[in-house]
């Protein structure tokens, strides 16, 4: 499950409740930095409302950058970080979405450790900040582990590396241990590259994308956690170099993937209806357009309504209007601003949906934009740096 649903519920429920007295209660105990002073709060100040990690996949030893998230969508650095994995990252950018998850009660998060060939598993403290749990660095058993899915006790890993990749399973336990499913490993053709995996709602259909031969494999999911493959699986692609994929998050049966390698000006949006096997078709004229170049990364509000895909050869956001049926309608593109945003990577919205927060690998940083129904505007103070030497990959916000 990519998106920890269950938790944003609630915590929109808390703020809407607690109003008044909750944000005064943040200024009282909550974490760090929105703490000591000692009165009225100064001119402007925004208070901690939550945080944003990203792997930083740094090489010898991986790390996790975190930022306090304020209300207004701002980010500072987190005290303490960036967070040690355990693991190694590879010290570039990983072609993938999805390196970073949280559990799906949100007690953990789950990293790729690309360069050790592991996982991490760090406990999320009550100010947010992160501890591996004992024995939390675990091989991933294949090479290059790009992107990880959960829903609830159950993981699966995409391995990506040139040889031997693959899928396989793990068990996550309410004290985030983690442990492989015995038979769970499925292989992939070399070179075929996967780079994203992930569950619907449900947690009755799996998806993995082959960026390397431009296909989609499609699996059931049984009670055991192990996957069988959905009829007519790997199904090709509907364009070159699938690449990120959602959910649609009040449709489980509703499948969005990019299609990142068309070339300039080229790219497109696929939407899929997903059987309960698992099995994949087309909806209506798919694929749509795009009208800009490598959109890699997907991510939907969370009412269903709209649809972003970062476009990192052409440095934008482009965004769509999602019908009920699943077609796609294409409102325009919103520029990132730093570098000319080339080279943006993952993304994902906040909680409440007011904020998409974007990685921004290739200069190290955070963009932030305001999201007004399918509008985005870059905020103010984005982008926010990562620390020397991060090449982040994966990106999620509690």
């Amino acid at each position: 499950m990519r998106k920890n649903t269950n938790r944003a519920g609630r915590l929109a429920l808390g703020v809407a409740t607690l109003g008044a007295a909750g944000v005064l209660g943040s200024l009282v105990a909550g974490p760090a930095s929105a703490t000591g002073f000692g009165g009225n709060p100064p001119t402007g100040f925004s208070p901690v409302v939550g945080h944003v990690y990203l792997d930083d996949n740094t090489a010898v030893e991986n790390t996790i950058g975190a930022f306090d998230r304020h209300a207004d969508g701002s980010l500072t650095p987190m005290p303490g970080s960036p967070f040690p994995a355990g693991g190694a990252g590879t010290g570039a950018g990983l072609a993938s979405q999805g390196a970073l998850q949280f559990s799906s009660d949100g007690r953990y998060l789950l990293a790729v450790d690309a360069g050790s060939n592991q996982i991490s598993v760090l406990r999320v403290g009550w100010d947010g900040s992160l501890q591996l749990v004992p024995g939390g660095v675990v091989s991933s058993d294949g090479p290059t582990p790009v992107s990880i899915a959960v829903h609830w006790g159950l993981v699966y890993v995409a391995n990506s590396g040139a040889v031997n990749p693959n899928f396989t399973g793990f068990t996550l336990s309410p004290w985030g241990v983690l442990q492989p499913l015995t038979g769970s490993t499925v292989p992939v053709t070399n070179g075929y590259q996967p780079d994203d995996v992930l569950f619907n709602s449900i947690g009755n259909t799996l998806v993995g994308n082959l960026t390397g031969s431009s296909q989609i494999e499609s699996f059931s999911v049984g009670f055991n956690g192990l996957l069988t493959a959905a009829p007519g699986s790997p199904l090709a692609a509907q364009g070159a170099g699938p690449f990120g994929s959602e959910f649609r998050p009040t449709d489980p049966f509703q499948l969005f993937v990019s299609n990142a390698h068309n070339g300039t000006g080229l790219g497109t949006v696929s939407a899929f209806n997903v059987a309960w096997d698992g099995a994949l078709s087309p909806i209506g004229p798919s694929p749509f357009a795009d009208g800009q170049t490598a959109p890699c990364w997907v991510e939907i509000s969370h009412d269903g309504q709209f649809l972003f895909t970062v476009n990192t050869g052409s440095g934008d956001i482009s965004r769509y209007w999602i019908a009920p049926n699943g077609a796609l309608t294409l409102l325009g593109s919103t520029p990132v601003s730093a570098t000319g945003g080339v080279g943006a990577v993952d993304a994902r919205l906040s909680p409440d949906g007011r904020t998409l927060y974007v990685d921004e690998s290739r200069i190290g940083a955070v963009g932030a934009f305001a999201v007004n129904g399918g509008n985005l505007t870059e905020l103010p103070s984005s982008p926010a740096s990562l620390p020397a030497g991060a090449t982040p990959a994966g990106i999620v916000v509690n």
